[in-house]
């Protein structure tokens, strides 16, 4: 039997499901939108949904004792959490000037980084790529705006025959 305190776990269990409480509580102020099929309350409820799920998951497995830790004496790595941080703080301070595909895109690269990818330019690449189709997936499918920049202008103009405003 396990002897050592399941208290660090219990919290971070306990953690993951007050934040799928606060995103469930956060997704019913966020307005209904009437010019779309698809609301943009759905993903807050999947997000709510699947972090409720997670959390259940993780408590379940600190209560019986089978969480798995990784070595404690292994150090917090630093400097990728630091590259994640600056990819995210890009992506929050210039998403309204620069555009979601742009900034999205330096965020996943900084992110492969952190998690030891050194091939930036394919980073760069894959990371353009599913944001793009991201951005297109929102806007033009679902209409629900994401925000726009100089790409984002771009791909408008060159998909407009594919979907015809109206």
């Amino acid at each position: 039997m396990d002897t050592r305190s399941r208290t660090p776990e219990t919290a971070m269990a306990l953690g993951v499901i007050a934040l799928a409480g606060l995103v469930a509580f956060g997704t019913t102020q966020i307005p209904e939108v009437a010019y779309v099929q698809v609301g943009p309350r759905i993903f807050g409820w999947i997000a709510a949904a699947g972090l409720g799920v997670m959390g259940a998951l993780l408590l379940f497995t600190a209560v019986k004792g089978i969480w798995q830790r990784e070595d404690p004496g292994e150090a917090l790595d630093w400097p990728a959490l630091a590259t994640i941080g600056a990819g995210l703080l890009i992506n929050i301070a210039f998403i309204e000037t620069v555009g979601f595909i742009l900034t999205s895109t330096i965020l996943f690269a900084a992110t492969a980084r952190a998690f030891g990818s050194r091939k930036w330019l394919r980073d760069l690449v894959i990371g353009f790529a599913l944001t793009a189709c991201a951005y297109v997936f929102f806007d033009k499918v679902l209409e629900y705006r994401i925000g726009s920049g100089l790409v984002e202008d771009l791909l408008t103009r060159l998909l407009a025959p594919l979907f015809p405003p109206g």
